[in-house]
Formats: structure tokens, C-alpha cells, sequence
């Protein structure tokens, strides 16, 4: 059912105190456009913060992007918001902003890789990106237009930020939330140096999921055509698949272990080596095994205190003893 206007204004000032709370957008960044008809659409004024927003605020523009309502000027990129209403009549809703570990990539200019967390695939799938333009024009809305073809409804806009769609104002802000924490895992994953990437027979399930639901995905069109996308961002480190595991009639866990070879689970394992234990060293001295170095200074500076007590209580003694 659609909203009527006040709701939609209502949605988009609250979608923009949730996007500058989590730090996707600084200053009069982002903007916000919501489908009212064929020729008429809300869109965020320019120069406000979209945190502060209130419905008065929001402006009313037409197909062309002529504004039609709203005391401030309308948003300078919403040629960018119209292609995407244009190329695409089943969305209701965009959302523009510069969520910082998406944008990241997209200064980077390196694709997002696929294939590694659920949620990424069953409500984003491929996240492409456009070339850079200078902001504003209809050069610049074009960028994005063969990635629409593409069945894309989140695209990071090179050197600038992430653009995503969607039914209502709040989905096409959760691609951006869920683009921009799966980017942060990215990049923490980097830090550790290994990531699992789930397996082409797990990526088809997922996309029968989100085939059920109604999502679009090219992927779904195609038998034969890769699953993962661009693997830039993992060369450099350790990628496996998620080992699979299974139970057998013996009651031993059987299945393929990361380098996808059969696992052992049912055989004598040989007993670790014997761990040798080095003694904590501190201020030259061996402590006795299995104190930590922590716990060996603590001791050591109460000993140090109780010796130093004990000198200035043998000084005064023998000062008293002189006088």
C-alpha cells in the first residue's frame, strides 16, 4: 500500500536522522527521493543537514526535475534519482549517502567480493561500480545506467559514495547499512589475514531463497555463469571454502575439510607433542613455571617495596640509636 505524501516526508526525515546517526553522511551530504505518481516526486533540499531534517523541508519535483514544491531548492543530484525512477517503474525509493567502509571501496575503485556472507547475497547480490563523474549533471546519472540493466539495487559511485533503491525509503537505506557492515567485515577480515568463502552449490540455495522472495539477481538467469564476481580484494590472502561436515552411520563425523579433502574424524588421532613451558623472565630471574609476566611484576614491586620499607626503618633505628 502506497504512503501518502506526509508519511513519505515523515519516512525520509527520519531515514536521514538514522543515516547521519550512523555516520553515512557529514554536513548537507546525501539525499533522499520517495515516488508520490508518474510526475511527481519528493526529494531533500540542498545545504540541510539530513539529520536535522522536517517535512516541511522535503521539496515536490517532476519527471524532468523541475521543482514544483517546497520553500528550498531542491537536491543538486537528482538527475541521479529520476534515471534510476526512470530505467526502473517498480521502484518507489533512493537513497544516496557516503557510508565510509562502502565508500572506501569505491574510492578504491575495487569491486565488492560475493560469495561470503548470507544476508549480501539474498537482499544485495552484486554491488558494481559506476565511473566517476562530477556530481550533479546528467552525465553523471548516466554512470549508473548499465549497472540498472544489470538488475543491480545498490551501486557504489566511484571517488564519491553508494546509491541503492528499493520499494520504500527505509529498504533502500538497509542496503546501504547492510553494504556498508559488510564492508567493515571485510576489511577486518583482511586484518586477520584469511577469509571462507561459501561454496557455489550454497550460493545456488541462496538464490533460490531469493528467487522465492522476489529479489532479482542476473545470476538467477544463468547455469553456466560464475557465482563469485570480481576477486580483487582477495588476492594477497588466504581464501577457502566453509568446510562441509556430515555424520556417518558410525556416529563419526565425516566430511570435507578445508583443502577439500575427505576428513579423518573416524581415525586414532596421535596425541599432541608435549608443549615445552618456559619460565616467565623477569629483571634477569627464571620465576617459577606458570607464573605470567604480570602477575611476576606485581610480585616483584611488592618485594621491592618491602625492601625499601625495611631500609628506612633500619635508617631511623640507627639515627635514634646515634642521638
Amino acid at each position: 500500500m502506497a504512503m501518502s505524501e506526509f508519511e513519505a516526508k515523515k519516512e525520509i526525515c527520519d531515514i536521514g536522522k538514522r543515516m547521519w546517526e550512523k555516520g553515512f553522511i557529514a554536513a548537507n551530504d546525501g539525499n533522499m527521493t520517495y515516488r508520490l505518481g508518474p510526475n511527481r516526486f519528493l526529494c531533500t533540499p540542498t545545504g540541510v543537514s539530513k539529520g536535522f531534517l522536517r517535512p516541511e523541508d522535503i521539496c515536490t519535483v517532476d519527471a524532468a526535475g523541475k521543482q514544483i514544491g517546497g520553500a528550498k531548492p531542491r537536491t543538486s543530484e537528482i538527475m541521479l534519482h529520476l534515471e534510476i525512477f526512470h530505467e526502473m517503474p517498480h521502484v518507489n525509493a533512493v537513497a544516496h549517502a557516503h557510508p565510509p567502509h562502502a565508500t572506501a571501496f569505491a574510492v578504491a575503485g575495487m569491486e565488492i567480493p560475493q560469495n561470503i556472507l548470507p544476508e549480501v547475497e539474498i537482499w544485495i547480490g552484486h554491488i558494481p561500480i559506476a565511473p566517476y563523474e562530477t556530481p550533479g549533471g546528467k552525465q553523471f546519472a548516466e554512470t549508473i545506467l548499465p549497472h540498472l540493466r544489470n538488475k543491480a539495487n545498490t551501486i557504489l559511485l566511484a571517488n564519491h559514495g553508494a546509491v541503492s533503491f528499493g520499494d520504500t525509503v527505509e529498504h533502500a537505506y538497509f542496503h546501504l547499512e547492510t553494504i556498508d557492515m559488510y564492508c567493515q567485515i571485510l576489511l577486518l577480515a583482511k586484518q586477520i589475514g584469511k577469509i571462507q568463502l561459501i561454496s557455489d552449490p550454497k550460493v545456488r540455495e541462496l538464490l533460490e531463497i531469493k528467487k522465492k522472495i522476489g529479489n532479482q539477481d542476473p545470476r538467477l538467469d544463468c547455469e553456466t555463469c560464475s557465482l563469485a564476481g570480481s576477486d580483487e580484494f582477495l588476492r594477497g590472502f588466504s581464501t577457502h571454502p566453509i568446510p562441509q561436515h556430515t555424520v556417518g552411520p558410525d556416529g563419526h563425523g565425516r566430511g570435507n575439510g578445508i583443502a577439500g579433502m575427505p576428513s579423518q574424524c573416524n581415525e586414532p588421532q596421535p596425541m599432541p607433542k608435549e608443549r615445552k613451558v618456559f619460565p616467565a623472565v623477569v629483571a634477569g630471574r627464571a620465576l617459577p613455571l606458570g607464573s605470567s609476566s604480570t602477575t611476576a611484576r606485581k610480585r616483584q614491586m611488592e618485594d621491592e617495596s618491602e625492601r625499601m620499607v625495611q631500609l628506612i626503618t633500619d635508617k631511623i633505628v640507627t639515627m635514634i640509636g646515634r642521638g
